[in-house]
């Protein structure tokens, strides 16, 4: 059974919004950030409301995931064997609300549920190009009973 904390590699910056009368600037990745070891590809997608988009992992690349519209629940486990926080479960909030980038290495399944009503963006860079005919994607099902995470909201 998965336990919960921060695992070892995973990267949260928290973004910083200017507004001013006429909206807002953000930075999203600089390259002094010193996120990526490498760059590889940017792609942008949508997810409907209730939606859980999980698992998967990658053998070679990193993700770098950023959420400018609506909001998720975000859930690593560190499948990583040797890892100080193998077998640990983490969750975030990300979302347009609550920005920030989270930094996914590699052998640590992610998934995402969206919160709310309304559509979520996902805006992610990756180390490396998606290649079709060897995609570096590993897929997991949503309630690996390995990971054990409940994706049902807890009322309190």
């Amino acid at each position: 059974m998965s336990r919960m904390g921060t695992i070892e590699g995973v990267t949260v910056k928290e973004l910083v919004r200017h507004p001013d009368d006429r909206g807002f600037f953000e930075e999203i990745l600089r390259d002094d950030d010193g996120l990526l070891r490498r760059f590889g590809q940017a792609s942008l997608s949508m997810t409907y409301p209730g939606v859980i988009k999980a698992f998967h992992y990658h053998k070679r690349q990193d993700d770098l995931w950023f959420f400018p519209v609506g909001s998720a629940q975000v859930v690593l486990h560190d499948l990583r064997e040797g890892s100080a926080t193998n077998s640990v479960t983490q969750v975030l909030y990300p979302g347009e609300d609550n920005p920030m980038l989270i930094v996914i290495p590699v052998g640590v399944a992610h998934g995402y549920r969206v919160l709310g009503p309304k559509p979520l963006m996902i805006v992610y860079f990756t180390t490396e190009s998606y290649v079709a005919n060897n995609p570096d994607e590993h897929r997991l099902a949503w309630n690996d009973p390995a990971i054990g995470f409940d994706w049902s909201t807890k009322n309190r």
